[in-house]
């Protein structure tokens, strides 16, 4: 794909969000009106000024994700705008501030390039352990910084501005910094921890000395999660470092050893936790109980069911007795408007994306940038796979955002963070 094809694949993404806002305006019985142009305006900029810095600062990177993820945005902000109007005017307003931090991080890495990662690795792990802490701050102060509880777990910062407030999942952002110094430590002790030194039974592993700074940090994050019961970023962060340590190493038995922690921390969560026992109930007999646990499940299933092959079209269904439609069951609202067509689509995108920045990781000379791409895409496949897998009871659902498409500021921002690292890196190897 040339650049001239990517900036097309962004007006044509441009123009999808716009005719789709069309489309729920004439279902409500509306017309042509300023949000189908301000739709337009917002992804068209929000985009073009993306694709603009990465020929800009990094001209060499690959044209192939700055499409399929603006497609994977338009399709997902009309699911958003149809289900709440003023959710798709604040999701607006997130595209274009993730689209400034995208920007502003090419420039940057274009000054000092992705090897300021790794050597202030240490400086990021910091950095991240307080975004995790933030929203432990106590709610009722007078700073205008302050935690906040949501449906049972605090992973929210409020910003009170005057005019108004800003929440904000400051674990979005600390994910990448966690990702950055998983990446920089096993590039530096990568053949330590490849060469196995001591055996138990059939068992051999690296000296403990190696393992033991990353542990103790993926440790103390996962703590952190757990206690302001953010499971779904626990799973999240743990089977992103599980796979880039393989990653690293080639070592099957970190995969087997990652596959007993987490049925062990399975088993353990689900005695500890009632939200998590609610969960795995929803999720083994959600129609057995439809009135309570099951009901947002089943109502998941039931749209998906309803949407047969090219859905009722937007504005036309009912995705809106799914609770939490527009956050956790996003993907659900659109296979019931647009279809197991329009689930394959997005599907066959998310497919692409990862296939491109594993493609990164693969033609990386580099060992710190390959395991960084390598990592980033790991976390975005299995946050994808996770949100999907729930609606499609493959998994218990786990409550965390559909990457691009579900609403929520934060992990917009943070997901765009991530695509510029990874056209960073591309731009890099390829230089």
């Amino acid at each position: 794909m040339t650049r001239s094809a990517s900036g097309a694949t962004i007006l044509a993404a441009s123009v999808l969000a716009a005719f789709g806002v069309t489309l729920v305006n004439f279902a409500k019985g509306g017309n042509v009106d300023a949000q189908t142009a301000l739709t337009f305006l917002v992804f068209a900029i929000a985009f073009g000024s993306v694709q603009l810095a990465v020929q800009t600062w990094a001209p060499r990177a690959t044209p192939l994700l700055i499409g399929p993820i603006a497609a994977l945005t338009a399709i997902g902000f009309i699911e958003v705008y149809r289900l709440d109007p003023v959710l798709g005017s604040l999701q607006r307003w997130w595209l274009l501030i993730a689209a400034g931090f995208a920007v502003l991080t090419l420039m940057l890495l274009a000054k000092s390039s992705t090897e300021i990662f790794r050597r202030y690795r240490n400086i990021t792990l910091l950095v991240s352990m307080v975004l995790l802490l933030m929203p432990t701050l106590p709610t009722g102060w007078a700073f205008p910084l302050r935690g906040l509880e949501l449906n049972g777990s605090r992973i929210w910062i409020v910003l009170d501005v005057g005019f108004t407030s800003l929440q904000f999942q400051p674990a979005e952002i600390a994910k990448l910094g966690l990702v950055i110094y998983m990446a920089a430590y096993l590039a530096d002790h990568q053949r330590a921890l490849r060469e196995a030194h001591r055996q138990i039974g059939p068992f051999r592993f690296p000296e403990p000395r190696q393992l033991v700074p990353l542990l103790v940090t993926w440790g103390l994050s996962i703590v952190i999660l757990i206690s302001q019961r953010d499971l779904g970023a626990s799973i999240l962060l743990f089977a992103g470092f599980v796979l880039l340590l393989y990653a690293a190493t080639g070592t099957t038995g970190y995969l087997a050893l990652g596959g007993l922690l987490t049925a062990v921390a399975a088993v353990a969560s689900y005695l500890a936790f009632d939200h998590v026992q609610r969960r795995v109930t929803a999720w083994l007999a959600p129609f057995e109980n439809y009135q309570d646990e099951g009901y947002q499940i089943a109502q998941g299933i039931f749209a998906l069911g309803t949407g047969s092959l090219t859905g009722s079209g937007p504005g036309l269904g009912r995705p809106d007795l799914i609770p939490n439609a527009a956050t956790d069951f996003i993907f659900a609202a659109v296979g019931e408007e647009l279809g197991f067509a329009g689930t394959v689509s997005v599907l066959a995108l998310y497919t692409l994306v990862i296939a491109v920045g594993l493609g990164i990781s693969f033609r990386s000379r580099d060992t710190f940038r390959k395991l960084l791409a390598a990592g980033l895409t790991f976390v975005f496949a299995v946050q994808t796979f996770l949100i999907i897998g729930g609606i499609l009871r493959i998994v218990p659902l786990t409550g965390i955002p559909l990457p691009f498409m579900s609403y929520g500021g934060s992990a917009l921002v943070g997901n765009m963070m991530l695509i510029a690292i990874l056209l960073r890196i591309s731009h890099e190897e390829s230089a």
